[in-house]
C-alpha cells in the first residue's frame, strides 16, 4: 500500500481503512517448485498484462455510475451505492495470481478494492442464495457458486500495484476471484446480483465451463460433469 503522503496523487490507492490479505485457502497455488507458484494445467507464465476483452472499452461517467446488490438479499432490499460511496467502502488489498482462458497466467500481482466479504456484509444474501451473478456493463454477466464468492481473496478491484487501473484493463471496477479462470472475474463490473438457483452467465452460454477451476482444467462446456450446472 501506498503511505499517507502519496495517496492524494493521481492513481496511487487511497490511504483509507486498508489492510493487506495474503493469498489463502482456494486462491493459493497448489504446490511451489523452486520458491516459485506451480502453473495450473496448459498455463503459460506472462510478463506483461495483455488487453483482452469482449466489445469496446466503456466511457465512464462518474455522475453516472453505481453499483447494485440485489436479487435475494436478506432483507428484500436492494442495495446500492454511487461512485464516491463505493470508493469510500474499506480498502483492501491482495497478492493473488490471474489464470486466462487463453493459457497465459500472471503470477503475484497485487490488486486493491473492496473484498467480495465486504459486500456479502453490507448486502446480505438470503439464506437460500446458492449462487451469485456479477453484472458487467453492456449486460456482460459471469455466474459462480456463492462459497466461490465468498473466498477470502475475490476483491472487486480499483487498483492493481497500487495504481488505479486502466479503462483498458476494467476502471472503474473489475472483480478478481484468483482460484477460477479470468472470465469469471469481468471488467466494469457495475452488480452482483444474488440467485437461489444457477444460470449460466455471458460466456457460460456461449460453450465456457460452467465452473472454470483452472486447476483441473475447465475450460469448455463439453467437459462439465453432472452437477456443475445447468442444462445448456
Amino acid at each position: 500500500m501506498p503511505s499517507a503522503d502519496t495517496a492524494g496523487e493521481p492513481g496511487a490507492a487511497p490511504a483509507r481503512r486498508a489492510r493487506s490479505v495474503t493469498m489463502e485457502g482456494m486462491g493459493q497455488p497448489h504446490s511451489r517448485t523452486g520458491g516459485q507458484p506451480e502453473l495450473p494445467p496448459g498455463q503459460r507464465l506472462q510478463r506483461g498484462w495483455p488487453v483482452t476483452h469482449y466489445g469496446p472499452v466503456p466511457k465512464f461517467k462518474p455522475e453516472r455510475w453505481d453499483f447494485r446488490v440485489f436479487g435475494a438479499t436478506a432483507d428484500g432490499e436492494k442495495h446500492g451505492w454511487d461512485h464516491e460511496q463505493f470508493t469510500s467502502l474499506p480498502y483492501e488489498t491482495v497478492v493473488a495470481d490471474l489464470h486466462c482462458v487463453a493459457k497465459f497466467s500472471m503470477l503475484g500481482a497485487e490488486w486493491g478494492g473492496v473484498r467480495a466479504r465486504t459486500l456479502l456484509e453490507l448486502a446480505p444474501p438470503a439464506p437460500e442464495v446458492t449462487h451469485v451473478m456479477v453484472w458487467a456493463e453492456y449486460g456482460f454477466s459471469s455466474n459462480m457458486r456463492l462459497a466461490d464468492f465468498a473466498v477470502e481473496n475475490a476483491v472487486f478491484a480499483t487498483h492493481r500495484g497500487g495504481e488505479l487501473l486502466t479503462a483498458e484493463h476494467g476502471f472503474p471496477v473489475r472483480f478478481v476471484v484468483p482460484h477460477l479462470y479470468a472470465w469469471k472475474g469481468p471488467k466494469w463490473v457495475r452488480g452482483v446480483e444474488y440467485m437461489t438457483a444457477d444460470r449460466r452467465g455471458f460466456w457460460e452460454e456461449r460453450g465456457y465451463h460452467n465452473v472454470a477451476d483452472p486447476w483441473r482444467e475447465q475450460r469448455y462446456s463439453y467437459q462439465e460433469e453432472p452437477g456443475d450446472g445447468p442444462e445448456l
